[in-house]
């Protein structure tokens, strides 16, 4: 079977985990033996109520306790992208901290999003955000773009996955060429173009860096003939065999594409990504929905693009929209978590949340007479696609779902601080997970000692997206975005103005 949504979730960590990487893209296996996996079956003779549609975010009312968390968690989340980037190349690392010598350009896309955010909370001046972007923008453009397989940075507009941070260079052979980890780039490229307005000599040299670095990708030459887009591509192999299809965090793939002005794709391509929605759209812990496992694949492209109240025609067909879609995700991993059928210690309605994340490392112990298979870095989730779990909590699965559910993700986050914040909670957040279920003699339980940037990232854009629209406001000025959705049919809400006005949509050359 070809794999789905791969690259991403296998981001490796160090030499070993770039190999199983490499052999996980090889093989397509999603699938693992063992104890790691439980059942993915509706829980049979148990009712969950469904998460109201008509219930919006904005009326859910947070206490003032709750209101001081989450700015804090928001505060000491945005500084860790401020700490971690290399003020001299703007380059921003896949964790930290850490001794390990990759940065992430994935990180990037977060983190130029993160300063525009830093300057409407008061944590920054404009003007040192204006001065750590225009450094980053300047150095993303002048790094090589060439087919050779140890002088590049990316190729055909495209950027390797992980990058050496004393070089700029594509860290080593195993690193493909990645088409996801470049559109989470673009994302926060194209936030800079719409944020940093002002007639000023800097400001313009933003907007025309950011146009320059989106409008050398070349969608066209990732796209397949069956018109779906690769998931990668490397010197020594060509493009890597598995395509985007189905519902993930490659909505957002497509639709910058689709809205690109030179080497963009046709319509033709989003009803390619479409193809397997029915397989996945059914009923998973008394919620229904498109199921994708992991959180992060609900959270990447809503984190910057407004879904609510707009709809191409197939989830329109389901009576609800993409936003809705992910809000009943984050119930139906609740309610998981509450049946707990793989008996996982310390799970509760308020102690959940499966995503990309660490672990505590591959290993089988016996615990409580019971044995349990670990695992390191892993897609976590359950879903109809698929179910794993290993007792790891990552708290950027709820974290980056305020947005979407705010009534159980903040109280979520209330309750992984309070009870494990001594270990999980410090100067810059919630560390990237833990797992109350491994126990050794020097540990009541594991807790990781390190962030991650694709982690950090949906915490601090969905609480920011919660608490005002921030992000959303400004990428709907894009009409890189606007075209790229009506081009894949979506209708309604704040888009139906833009569709009234087609002389405000980007035109492609040619």
């Amino acid at each position: 079977m070809k794999t789905k949504c791969v690259p991403d979730v296998w981001k490796s960590k160090n030499s070993d985990l770039s190999k199983k990487r490499k052999s996980f893209l090889k093989t397509g296996a999603l699938f693992l033996a063992g104890s790691l996996f439980v059942g993915v079956a509706s829980i049979s003779g148990q009712a969950y109520a469904l998460a109201p549609s008509v219930q919006t975010p904005q009326a859910y009312v947070p206490t003032p306790t709750d209101v001081a968390m989450v700015s804090d968690l928001e505060q000491r989340t945005f500084q860790w992208f401020w700490d971690s980037a290399d003020p001299a190349t703007g380059l921003i690392p896949d964790r930290y901290p850490s001794d390990q010598k990759q940065d992430s350009v994935a990180s990037v896309g977060f983190g130029l999003t993160a300063y525009g955010i830093g300057v409407k909370r008061h944590y920054i001046t404009r003007q040192q955000a204006v001065e750590r972007t225009l450094t980053t923008l300047r150095y993303m453009w002048k790094l090589p773009q060439n087919e050779s397989a140890d002088k590049a940075s990316g190729y055909h507009g495209f950027f390797y996955h992980f990058l050496d941070n004393r070089t700029g260079l594509r860290l080593n052979p195993d690193i493909e060429l990645s088409s996801i980890d470049t559109a989470l780039l673009m994302q926060g490229v194209l936030f800079c173009q719409n944020f940093y307005t002002q007639d000023t000599a800097q400001e313009k040299e933003i907007r025309q860096l950011s146009e320059q670095l989106f409008n050398r990708v070349d969608w066209k030459w990732m796209e397949r003939p069956d018109h779906r887009l690769s998931m990668g591509w490397s010197p020594e192999h060509g493009f890597l065999p598995n395509y985007w299809e189905g519902y993930s965090e490659g909505m957002m793939l497509y639709i910058l594409a689709l809205g690109a002005p030179e080497h963009g794709l046709q319509p033709v391509s989003w009803q390619a990504w479409l193809e397997t929605n029915d397989k996945r759209w059914g009923e998973e812990y008394g919620q229904t929905f498109l199921n994708f496992a992991p959180l992060f694949g609900h959270q990447y492209s809503h984190a910057w693009i407004d879904f609510r109240g707009i709809q191409d025609n197939w989830i329109s067909s389901k009576g609800i929209d993409y936003f809705e879609n992910s809000r009943r995700a984050v119930y139906a991993q609740r309610n998981y978590a509450v049946s707990n059928p793989g008996k996982w210690q310390g799970y509760d309605a308020n102690t959940w949340g499966l995503t990309a994340s660490d672990g505590p490392g591959d290993v089988t112990k016996t615990e409580n007479g019971q044995t349990r298979h670990f695992l390191s870095y892993s897609a976590r989730g359950v879903g109809r696609d698929y179910t794993q779990d290993d007792g790891t909590i990552a708290p950027t699965a709820a974290g980056g779902s305020v947005a979407f559910a705010p009534e159980i993700a903040i109280p979520a986050l209330r309750t992984m601080k309070s009870k494990y914040g001594n270990h999980i909670y410090g100067k810059y957040g919630f560390a990237d997970s833990f797992n109350p279920s491994f126990h050794d003699e020097k540990q009541d339980y594991w807790a990781d000692n390190t962030y991650l940037g694709i982690d950090q990232g949906p915490i601090l854009l969905m609480v920011e997206n919660w608490r005002s629209g921030f992000v959303w406001d400004t990428m709907r000025q894009s009409a890189v975005i606007r075209r790229g959705l009506l081009q894949a049919g979506f209708h309604g809400g704040w888009l139906q103005q833009v569709a009234q006005q087609p002389s405000s949509v980007v035109r492609r050359k040619g």
